[in-house]
């Protein structure tokens, strides 16, 4: 499966999460590490919903870029 995953980057660190996955986050001190933590995340708890015995959410979030001009 493939989840759209946000990272932001704070004063210290970076910040990713998982939209489809609420409560699926990673902080990592690199975006490299934040990717690895994130990937490692969405597993654990892809995982957790497994063992509880539910399905597994379908990706549905869709990421886009859009151009403005100010």
């Amino acid at each position: 499966m493939r989840y759209a995953i946000v990272i932001e980057k704070s004063p210290e660190n970076f910040a990713a999460y998982v939209p489809d996955l609420p409560g699926c986050v990673a902080t990592g001190a690199t975006l490299d590490e934040t990717e690895t933590l994130i990937r490692e995340a969405i597993a654990f708890h892809l995982e957790g919903i497994q063992a509880d015995g539910q399905p597994l959410p379908p990706p549905s979030c869709q990421v886009e870029y859009v151009e403005v001009s100010v």
